[in-house]
């Protein structure tokens, strides 16, 4: 269980060395246009923090209440979902996943290309599980983290994650399921599972299950208007370090919820998310997990003698090659990655987080009862100054800490 610990972090402490973080990293040599990041305890936000602008070149301020597209920080709310139907006794995490979601069962393995280009497949040793989807050990990919999708992409035609089709699903398998841990798709296949168990759209049941009870207004897998006036603009650093606003939406309303990377929110309504992981499943409005399926949850769920390793980057526009702490020994439970040592930047061994393409990162610790998120709008992933000024952010909220506990 949570132990709730007290940090003693106020504001006036730690916001001027936060503060000065963002600012550097709106005033790099290579800039972010814009950050917005917040550091929360158990009860509420400690730190709320801004910088910069929306739109590089533009005067729209970045704000509190900015709108970003979350991308892969999608996929932990995903995983809650899946959660609370195991909960139901709907889901059986050890099923074969097309159970539930018929269509994954038509994915084969690919071995690779013969002389004509033609993809080489054959049928997978064993059927993917909802937790080997939810563990990223299912055996799928991305194009922009895998030479045989990129080439299945830019020769097949095989159609972009952010196309979100429901062509988009069908990329084969890279391996059998459970041999490997390869970060992919498998959450947008999650999706599907719930989406299969409910008989509702996946942002339904988010809004219904999780984003009520936890107090979430400003979340959705279809921008509109309303938010799209609070939205932050995508940017493209440049070899040379500058960086460029690009014209960048994800389909609104998209053909398929993909649970994979489709929302858009804000951060103050995603820390609302980790304060409900940092509570044992209780949100601002209500529960959402019982205390012990969140306690089996953020255990280790992926298989033995696996582990999270480089991103390696196969598109250089999307993302380069990216890494949590080379070397650390990183695993996954159902919704986060696992550091399994205590981390540079004093994330305690057993910490969970991860990030989303366009330089957004975050972290839960339940030990210290304490998280955090910072969002930037920046392609490629790994981006030098947005992670590592999010490294320096965390290192900060670390330091206060042990200052509290001092």
């Amino acid at each position: 269980m949570s132990t709730h610990t007290s940090t003693g972090l106020d504001r006036a402490a730690l916001g001027p060395q936060l503060d000065e973080i963002l600012h550097r990293a709106v005033g790099a040599q290579s800039p972010v246009a814009g950050v917005v990041a917040m550091v929360t305890d158990a009860t509420g936000n400690v730190y709320e923090g801004v910088a910069g602008k929306r739109v590089l070149g533009e005067e729209q301020e970045m704000t509190l209440d900015t709108v970003f597209a979350l991308f892969s920080t999608t996929k932990a709310i995903t995983a809650t979902a899946c959660l609370q139907l195991v909960e139901d006794g709907t889901l059986d995490l050890d099923a074969p996943a097309e159970s539930y979601a018929p269509h994954i069962a038509q994915l084969q393995v690919i071995e690779g290309f013969d002389a004509d280009g033609e993809p080489q497949l054959r049928a997978p040793a064993s059927k993917p599980t909802t937790r080997q989807l939810l563990t990223h050990s299912a055996g799928l990919g991305y194009d922009f983290f895998n030479q045989h999708y990129a080439r299945l992409a830019s020769e097949k035609g095989q159609p972009s994650v952010i196309s979100a089709s429901r062509a988009a699903l069908m990329t084969p398998l890279l391996f059998d399921p459970g041999t490997k841990w390869e970060y992919g798709s498998n959450l947008d296949w999650a999706g599907q599972v719930v989406e299969g168990i409910t008989g509702k759209r996946l942002g339904e049941v988010f809004a219904e299950r999780i984003f009520a009870p936890c107090g979430i207004t400003d979340m959705t897998f279809a921008i509109d208007d309303r938010l799209r006036a609070r939205a932050a603009g995508m940017h493209a650093r440049a070899a040379d370090g500058s960086l460029a606003p690009i014209e960048f939406e994800l389909p609104s309303p998209p053909e398929v919820d993909f649970g994979g990377h489709g929302l858009y929110g804000t951060v103050g309504d995603y820390m609302r998310f980790i304060r409900m992981w940092l509570n044992d499943g209780q949100g601002e409005h209500g529960q959402v997990l019982r205390p012990e399926t969140v306690e089996m949850a953020v255990q280790r769920h992926l298989g033995e003698g696996l582990s999270v390793g480089l991103l390696p980057g196969v598109i250089p526009s999307l993302s380069n090659d990216a890494e949590y702490w080379p070397g650390l020994r990183k695993s996954w439970s159902l919704p986060f990655m696992i550091n399994e040592e205590e981390a540079p930047t004093g994330r305690p061994a057993g910490g969970q987080g991860w990030a989303g393409l366009a330089n957004l990162f975050y972290w839960v610790d339940r030990e210290h009862g304490i998280g955090g998120f910072w969002a930037t709008q920046i392609l490629p992933f790994g981006d030098p100054t947005s992670f590592g000024e999010y490294l320096a952010f965390e290192t900060a909220t670390y330091g206060a800490v042990r200052g509290a506990a001092a």
